[in-house]
């Protein structure tokens, strides 16, 4: 079960600073894989896609890309109950996500008018995966953003969708469907193929192919980051049922044999307590061979013994999914800095930011928290800087001009300066 570190014993901060280095993960064992998979969708488009397709998946998709009229038709017939869950989970993404809309603006300082200029990008990208299991949320949770920003072109990649992917899609505005996954789905969408138009931008978790192709990608378009096994960490005090904290670690643990269940606790007694629910729930978890071996490899409690070392010890950890399961779950708030999503309290499970809180749950995974926020509508939009001198500005600031650009022994930036002082219009 969890491995247990207590404060003040040997290991205890051993473990820490090991777990917080966690997302060193070591791409470039199967970069060579993926740069050959990239270079040959770069050189020979669709057909690329197709036999790396039928090489890993066992299937040549027919068609590669679906026209809307038979995507929304296979969407149609995903059970009613699902459509309206998808639905119902969909407006609340939707209305969280409105929040985050961003405006321009202008203003003038010393007769210069300055501004900013936001614009969603033209298309994007959303990978859903295709491997261990699927995921309708992870399609709500991408492209709603993307619709919210304004977004015109949203290319779902997944293999072999299914009707409920499908329903998702539609539910969340997307407007193309590519049936198609890994790092060949990667590159058919940056390079752009016969029948695949390039984009701007790929979002979306997948393996270690897929986020290692996102990386060497990056540049040609953006991306939202190099996602890593999922990960929780609990911070439970003694009023936390030991039973709910085993099932939110399990949670996580359920979804790969590479996620990180990790737990804080204030006392070893309680940390046993958590320990045996585990054991307990196993035994009749539908995927409990994942989540057992995430949980015997990667498991971690850590007894704090208080709220201030838990606070300190869960900014090291910097973690995807942050449960603060105690009594006074705003005060331990401001003591922990980085964190992706934050749940307050005993009765807040991290399951309902992944289908329908809110806020989307695609989030920075291996401590990248400490940097990078969750995907949101600031994704999918650009800004530009908006400058405009009238003539008295420009010969107020002249002089200064002129003399930074010499500064720096670039005479043509001086005088691109100087002319207009001398023009007469």
């Amino acid at each position: 079960m969890l491995s247990i570190q207590e404060r003040g014993r040997p290991g205890y901060e051993e473990a820490l600073r090991a777990l917080s280095r966690r997302g060193d993960e070591d791409l470039a064992r199967v970069e060579p894989d993926v740069r050959a998979i990239l270079d040959a969708v770069r050189a020979r488009g669709d057909e690329a896609v197709l036999e790396y397709a039928e090489r890993f998946d066992g299937r040549r998709p027919e068609p590669l890309v679906w026209d809307e009229d038979t995507w929304l038709r296979e969407a149609r017939t995903a059970d009613p109950e699902v459509r309206e869950a998808l639905a119902a989970a969909g407006e609340r993404i939707r209305r969280y996500h409105e929040h985050q809309r961003e405006q321009g603006f202008r203003y003038e300082d010393e007769g210069v008018e300055l501004g900013q200029r936001i614009r969603p990008v033209a298309a994007v990208a959303v990978y859903a995966p295709g491997g261990k299991a699927r995921y309708p949320s992870t399609v709500l949770m991408t492209a709603i953003p993307a619709t919210v920003a304004g977004v015109e072109r949203i290319v779902l990649i997944t293999p072999n969708p299914t009707a409920e992917i499908l329903a998702a899609a539609e539910v969340a505005g997307v407007t193309e469907v590519v049936d198609a996954g890994g790092a060949q789905a990667i590159g058919a969408v940056a390079y752009g193929t016969e029948s695949i138009s390039r984009v701007d931008k790929v979002v979306g978790p997948g393996n270690i192919y897929v986020a290692c192709a996102k990386r060497l990608v990056f540049g040609v378009v953006d991306i939202d980051s190099i996602a890593g096994p999922s990960e929780i960490l609990v911070i439970a005090d003694e009023g936390a049922d030991p039973e709910i904290v085993a099932a939110d670690l399990l949670s996580q643990a359920e979804h790969d044999e590479a996620a990180y269940p990790l737990l804080i606790t204030l006392s070893r007694a309680h940390a046993d307590a958590v320990n045996a629910a585990l054991e307990r729930q196993l035994q009749s978890l539908p995927r409990r061979a994942i989540a057992e071996q995430a949980v015997r490899n990667n498991g971690y409690c850590f007894v704090a013994h208080d709220l201030d070392e838990a606070g300190r010890a869960a900014t090291l950890l910097a973690a995807e999914h942050l449960s603060l399961s105690v009594a006074d779950p705003e005060s331990l708030l401001t003591r922990v800095g980085a964190a992706g999503a934050i749940f307050l309290g005993y009765h807040t499970p991290e399951a309902a930011g992944d289908y329908a809180a809110g806020p989307s749950h695609v989030l920075p995974t291996g401590g990248a928290v400490r940097f990078a926020s969750p995907l949101g509508v600031y994704d999918f939009v650009v800004r530009s800087s908006l400058i405009r001198y009238s003539r008295a500005a420009l010969t107020a600031q002249a002089d200064l001009l002129e003399q930074l650009a010499r500064l720096e022994g670039l005479e043509a930036h001086a005088r691109a300066v100087s002319l207009r002082r001398l023009k007469p219009h």
